[in-house]
């Protein structure tokens, strides 16, 4: 006869399709940011993370106004997801993330995260490309494709990061190969938010899955920008996106599927996720209300 808890186990397994102790452990980085609205898009990554039944989700949070004593065990985790941009993490915390990514650690990028730690090097190669924190044609080339969709790795000199007014915009897909991109459409439509341009870093070992246009009606670059990339820095694996701006932008049902599949590409190299119905097309958004 089969006991209480090996009942319960099953039912879980039955309700979520992974038992907690078989699910990816995820972690969320946050305390600061210059987007006030960071408490809630953590919350919502963190509810997307789980509804998809792949992952288990815990945050940690720094104080408003330090980081001493912030020391996430960065081990325990098979991903860490950045929606922090804020004071600089203690040296110690520095050097065990650096060695949790280099060692095959997971970590995913999302908006004002490229835009923290602009003088910290490694975390610069992790990332690829970031805008403002000081960057400048020191930090590396401004990365985008032109109007030929030849890929441009510019060495001008400048400062990194812009964008113009937000709009909604469409994303177009550069590696349709890729698992974190594989069956999306060709182009979707993705919600409200900043277009992040002039992006600019070391770029190296680094493969650009999307890009949207900087319309300079809107204020943009006029340059096909990343949206999608993924970054390999030793035997980590990076995913990183500029896009998030708001809980609204983080409403865009192709968000939060980039997000998700993103997450589970840097934790194990592989995506098991469909592409959902209800996934943007090439002219129409597509939301889902945040809970």
């Amino acid at each position: 006869m089969r006991t209480l808890a090996t009942l319960l186990c099953l039912f879980t397994f039955a309700a979520t399709g992974l038992a907690d102790d078989a699910k990816l452990k995820a972690l969320i980085v946050d305390g600061q940011n210059n987007h006030g609205v960071w408490p809630k898009t953590t919350q919502m990554m963190k509810a997307n993370l789980i509804d998809t039944g792949l992952f288990t989700v815990d945050v940690t949070t720094t104080e408003p106004k330090s980081t001493a004593g912030f020391a996430p065990e960065f081990k325990n985790y098979d991903v860490v997801i950045s929606n922090y941009n804020g004071q600089p993490w203690p040296k110690e915390t520095q050097a065990a993330f650096v060695d949790y990514v280099k060692s095959g650690g997971g970590f995913v990028v999302v908006h004002a995260a490229n835009n923290a730690f602009g003088n910290w090097p490694e975390y610069n190669q992790m990332i690829g490309l970031g805008g403002w924190g000081g960057r400048n044609e020191k930090s590396g080339p401004y990365v985008y494709f032109d109007h030929e969709d030849k890929l441009v790795r510019n060495t001008d000199k400048g400062s990194g990061g812009h964008h113009g007014a937000q709009h909604p915009f469409q994303i177009v897909v550069r590696d349709a190969e890729h698992p974190v991109t594989k069956g999306m459409p060709k182009a979707w439509m993705h919600t409200k938010d900043e277009l992040y341009d002039l992006l600019r870093g070391p770029g190296e070992n680094m493969d650009i899955l999307a890009t949207a246009y900087a319309d300079p009606e809107t204020g943009g670059s006029g340059r096909h920008e990343p949206m999608l990339m993924t970054i390999e820095y030793g035997n980590g694996r990076v995913f990183h996106t500029p896009m998030g701006h708001a809980d609204y932008s983080m409403e865009c049902a192709g968000f939060i599927t980039t997000l998700c599949r993103g997450a589970e590409w840097a934790a194990t190299g592989k995506v098991t996720q469909p592409i959902p119905s209800d996934f943007p097309t090439a002219d129409k958004e597509s939301k889902r209300t945040a809970k």
